[in-house]
């Protein structure tokens, strides 16, 4: 918290400090009833804890999308290991070739999974990592020391080239949506395989169904990730909270200076202190707000993506499967 917040004392501290010595050499007198003050400090502090909400709820709402890919990419791996089979098929398939039709079904998913994710991190015009001055720079050091940052290139290895056909790799990468086309090349294939009558309409109709699923919590999550939180919500926070800051020493310190030389002391680090809560509940809000961002509190893609790709390339009998992602700094990414 103090790492990432705790600069803001470097401004409040002197700021406070500087108010509580006009007010001891007498060079300023006049004083500011608490009343207006603390009727500014409780609206203010309902202003961003409504903030606060709405920004946790995006950022709860994006866990349980993801909560939804994790159980219907399992279910996928169940249909794709239970239907595809010589139940209906003519001409009888190959161990070998049944057990090829199911990597195929199941690594295109994995390749979904992974393309879905990088386009999440596709950074959007009102992330912090693309603002000016100091919120960049912030941005990318969150990014660097706590977000993707953390993430070596083993991890982040080209999934496309992994787990799609050469061919299907170079005709889905150029598309503007290459996550969406993956879906519908899955579609493809199960209207092939029921064409070879690999799998009865029923079957088949069953695995779109999971497929449908799969589009709609990618479009849930591209709305969280296109459409920010209001700006009204997201930026008059922090004006309000200025004004707040600016009125609090003025009737704070007065009172506080009265008690003799600790009271000058304490009306600093009191004043300080209190500015700095408000600061810090609002910039909780402001970088919980885009789950999608690469900072330390987005929701874990990788490590999810990884999960399931352990549970689905199990499904396949494989043995030889990546290591889960470990967290790193305190942070799971």
């Amino acid at each position: 918290m103090l790492k990432n917040t705790g600069h803001h004392f470097l401004w409040l501290i002197p700021l406070m400090t500087g108010i509580a010595l006009l007010y001891r050499f007498n060079i300023i007198n006049f004083k500011i009833p608490w009343v207006p003050v603390s009727v500014i400090g409780t609206a203010v502090a309902f202003y961003v804890g409504f903030k606060n909400n709405q920004s946790y709820d995006r950022l709860w709402e994006a866990r349980k999308i993801w909560g939804g890919i994790v159980n219907d990419s399992r279910a996928w791996g169940m249909m794709v290991d239970g239907f595809i089979t010589n139940l209906f098929t003519a001409s009888k398939l190959t161990e070998a070739e049944i057990h090829e039709i199911k990597r195929r079904l199941i690594y295109r998913h994995i390749a979904w999974l992974y393309a879905h994710r990088s386009q999440l991190l596709v950074s959007t015009s009102w992330e912090h990592i693309n603002q000016s001055g100091i919120h960049v720079r912030r941005a990318k050091r969150y990014q660097n020391k706590f977000g993707v940052g953390l993430i070596d290139d083993s991890e982040t290895r080209n999934h496309l080239e992994e787990f799609l056909q050469p061919d299907e790799r170079e005709r889905l990468i150029n598309n503007a949506n290459t996550a969406t086309q993956i879906i519908n090349e899955q579609s493809r294939d199960l209207t092939n395989l029921r064409g070879q009558e690999v799998i009865d309409d029923f079957r088949h109709v069953e695995m779109e169904n999971v497929l449908r699923t799969m589009y709609e919590l990618q479009g849930k999550n591209e709305r969280i990730k296109k459409f920010p939180l209001p700006r009204q919500y997201a930026n008059m926070s922090r004006y309000f909270i200025g004004i707040f800051i600016a009125f609090l020493p003025f009737s704070m310190v007065p009172e506080m200076i009265n008690v003799g030389q600790l009271g000058f002391w304490l009306s600093v680090l009191v004043v300080s202190l209190i500015g700095w809560i408000y600061i810090a509940m609002e910039l909780v809000g402001d970088y919980s707000e885009n789950p999608f961002s690469g900072m330390p509190s987005d929701i874990p893609m990788l490590s999810l993506c990884r999960i399931i790709e352990i549970d689905l390339r199990e499904m396949l009998n494989e043995t030889d499967l990546p290591p889960n992602i470990k967290a790193k700094n305190g942070v799971l990414m």
